[in-house]
């Protein structure tokens, strides 16, 4: 039964009484226990977990810097009861080090290892600074948080729905890829929180009428170098030029780059730099278990599939370059069924079907192949096994990014790094920048070869030698745009194998390389690939480290094998490829070899003796058994004479051949005529003339007839007066008189 009006009335004034007191209290709070400017909470000691928590006595409240549960922070009960909801007891580091500051108001730029909790970091904070300025709907938007990708805004959005469900916001996702737009412009005035990427909101600041951000409290920008390196720049400088000055900023990233920091300078004002992880002995997680191999190019498919076979009971993230590249392995792999669900993610889907293809990966045990919009931020409900990294990265932040699917929080994970010969300097950078990797030999004997079964299906699948072609092409393409030369080099692939490992008959026509370099790196599949020796030596040197994993996969140790010691060099600086060829490559062209013996021919008489190759010619009765050049010459002779007889004889023969054709070209004309005046059957042949423009009278000579100078004259004809058979009948004696 519902309550009366006046007795709603005063439960809601005496609600907004309670917020207001409660604001009022933890204004109060974060003021006593403000932390310095520049100071790193993370360097107090913890509160211990049993300590009082909130006022203590009168003008005393309890530490909060330094805490290690949300419960002993100055959060909201609201804020409190959705992230207990949500199981969100403990802080992490990054929360740890940055809460105390935001919560305080103030500007930050963080740094953390990926899978820290930096989602948590900035929810938080936002959600309590529209508590503590008493938001309403009526007020507009009031935060902003811009995510790089619509896989991160969409989990950002979950994650702000679980904690803020007791609070009354209103939050909107607005990214690109959906329908809706007219939608979303009516309503997103009315929104207290949106959460997007650069473009879709630039779009709404251009196109949506009466969009006001001039009340905005708070801006988040979340994966800060991410959003810059994928060409968001000049949106996000847009955006931040007509947001009012008067904010507070939050710049999270797994990374500092100085594109980051250029971006902190221009939008925050006074900001604390926190980087969480930099006295960390490992840029990584510690949980995560690294490994790396060195295969060649055109095995690492192979090597791919053998993977895959060996772990069916565990979820797979596979990084490749390009979407092309995503979308032929997925069809390839798909159709050669390893037993296993496969799935993709990449730029190019629509956004329906990445949420999809986002969401079965978190719930079932599948393979999911994906571009690097998956390598930043996501964090699956379940927990990733395996990262395996197919192409090298980028750089040291990309291969960051990327093994930070897995490992997350308190839990363990593992990945594996493919790297061709040619990239082993990427191995050496990574070790710089303090990240543990132990590199590995392959197990041939259980590597299971797939070009074959890839040649085939190409065959069988006409559509899928394009997909093929252009993989192959995209492929090369982003090796080329590479801007790190000292890793990257296409003239150091074996593209004529590479062709050949993905099952394409024949090498496609590479334009945009400067030189041809498939005969330079065409080599068989069967000879050994050379690396540089220093790098490898560099690599050898560092990889004595053993795995502490005890509960590694038997099935792991058989494929990747042993780790690489320093001692046994030829492991790793020859590798042997066990791939048989789809196809047979071209051959070098032999040189001719001007001291090889040459045949003779042997000619014989009647009486079976053998005759030098001339003496049939020669003048038997001369001893010395020369050549008779007169009888050479005559031979020549007859020879010339039966040409030029054979010569005239075709030339009359091809002019004969000429002149039928004409003929059968205007008797064909003139049938086809005839056939459109018989079909105009309604007109007379006289109406037919009528408003006809006179047709040209045809003029004929004949100079080759026996007629006398008088009947040589100008013969003019009306064709439009005489019938069809009359002029085939003329036709044929004037081509008579020409020949004769």
């Amino acid at each position: 039964m519902a309550k009366p009006k006046p007795q709603r009335r005063q439960l809601g004034k005496q609600r907004r009484q309670q917020e207001a007191e409660e604001i009022e209290f933890l204004q109060k709070w974060l003021e006593f226990g403000k932390p310095d400017s520049g100071s790193n909470p993370l360097s107090l000691p913890p509160l211990p977990r049993d300590s009082p928590v909130g006022k203590l006595n009168d003008d005393t409240f309890s530490r909060y810097c330094g805490c290690e549960l949300f419960k002993q922070m100055p959060l909201s009960k609201k804020t409190k009861d959705g992230l207990r909801a949500s199981n969100f007891t403990q802080m992490t580091d990054v929360q740890r080090a940055s809460l105390p500051h935001s919560l305080s108001g103030r500007d930050l730029l963080g740094a953390a290892q990926t899978g820290s909790g930096k989602t948590l970091a900035f929810v938080i904070p936002v959600i309590e600074k529209l508590y503590k300025e008493r938001w309403g709907p009526e007020d507009g938007v009031g935060c902003i948080i811009i995510s790089p990708t619509r896989e991160l805004a969409s989990q950002i959005f979950g994650v702000l729905k679980a904690v803020g469900k007791h609070h009354g916001f209103s939050a909107g996702l607005l990214i690109g890829g959906r329908k809706g737009v007219d939608e979303e412009k009516e309503r997103v005035n009315e929104l207290n929180i949106l959460i997007c990427t650069p473009g879709r909101l630039l779009q709404h600041m251009d196109e949506t009428p009466n969009f006001e951000c001039s009340q905005l409290q708070i801006l988040v920008l979340d994966e800060a170098d991410r959003i810059l390196d994928i060409g968001f720049k000049k949106e996000v400088n847009a955006i931040v030029s007509q947001l009012p000055k008067k904010r507070q900023t939050l710049l999270f990233s797994a990374t500092q780059t100085k594109s980051v920091q250029d971006l902190a300078r221009l939008s925050l004002r006074d900001p604390e730099y926190l980087n969480v992880h930099a006295e960390a002995t490992t840029a990584t997680p510690k949980h995560l278990l690294q490994t790396a191999t060195v295969v060649p190019l055109h095995q690492k498919l192979d090597l791919l599939w053998s993977f895959i076979k060996s772990h069916l009971n565990s979820r797979i993230l596979v990084f490749l370059t390009s979407c092309k590249q995503v979308k032929f392995v997925f069809e390839a792999f798909k159709k050669l069924r390893p037993g296993i669900p496969l799935k993709c993610l990449h730029g190019k889907m629509n956004q329906e079907r990445r949420l999809g293809t986002y969401s079965q990966f978190s719930e079932k045990r599948i393979v999911l192949f994906s571009t690097d919009v998956s390598s930043r931020g996501l964090d699956f409900d379940k927990s990733v096994d395996w990262v395996v990294q197919m192409d090298c990265p980028s750089d040291v932040a990309t291969y960051i990014h990327r093994v930070g699917r897995t490992a997350r929080y308190t839990t363990g994970g593992k990945a594996v790094l493919f790297v061709e010969p040619s990239e082993v300097k990427m191995l050496e950078k990574l070790k710089e920048a303090k990240i543990p990797i132990i590199a590995k030999t392959i197990n041939k004997e259980k590597l299971q070869p797939v070009s074959p079964l890839l040649a085939s299906l190409l065959v069988k699948y006409p559509d899928m030698q394009q997909l093929a072609r252009r993989a192959f092409i995209t492929y090369l393409k982003a090796v080329c745009k590479e801007k790190d030369k000292e890793v990257f080099d296409v003239m150091k692939l074996g593209i004529d194998d590479f062709s050949a490992s993905i099952g394409l008959p024949l090498t496609p026509k590479i334009r945009f390389l400067n030189q041809k370099i498939t005969g330079k790196n065409s080599s068989k599949l069967s000879q050994t690939v050379e690396i540089d020796k220093s790098a490898a030596e560099n690599l050898l040197e560092n990889a004595k480290a053993e795995s502490s994993e005890s509960d590694e996969d038997e099935s792991d140790n058989d494929l990747l094998g042993n780790d690489v010691p320093s001692e046994v060099k030829p492991a790793i600086t020859e590798i042997e490829s066990v791939v048989p060829a789809t196809r047979v490559l071209k051959k070098k062209k032999l040189k001719i070899n001007v001291h090889r013996p040459v045949g003779t021919r042997v000619v014989f008489d009647e009486e079976g003796n053998t005759l030098p190759p001339l003496a049939t010619l020669a003048d038997r009765t001369n001893e010395s058994s020369a050549i008779d050049v007169d009888k050479v010459q005559e031979r020549y002779q007859k020879m010339r004479e039966v040409l030029k007889q054979e010569d005239k004889v075709d030339k009359v023969h091809a002019r004969q051949l000429r002149k039928e054709k004409r003929l059968k070209q205007k008797m064909k004309l003139k049938r086809d005529r005839a056939e459109d005046e018989e079909e105009e059957g309604s007109e007379s042949e006289e109406e037919a003339t009528v408003g006809r423009p006179n047709k040209k009278s045809k003029l004929y000579f004949d100079s080759d007839s026996d007629m006398d100078t008088e009947e040589k004259k100008m013969v003019d004809i009306n064709t439009n007066k005489i019938s069809l058979a009359e002029q085939e009948d003329l036709a044929l004696k004037l081509l008579g008189s020409m020949n004769s």
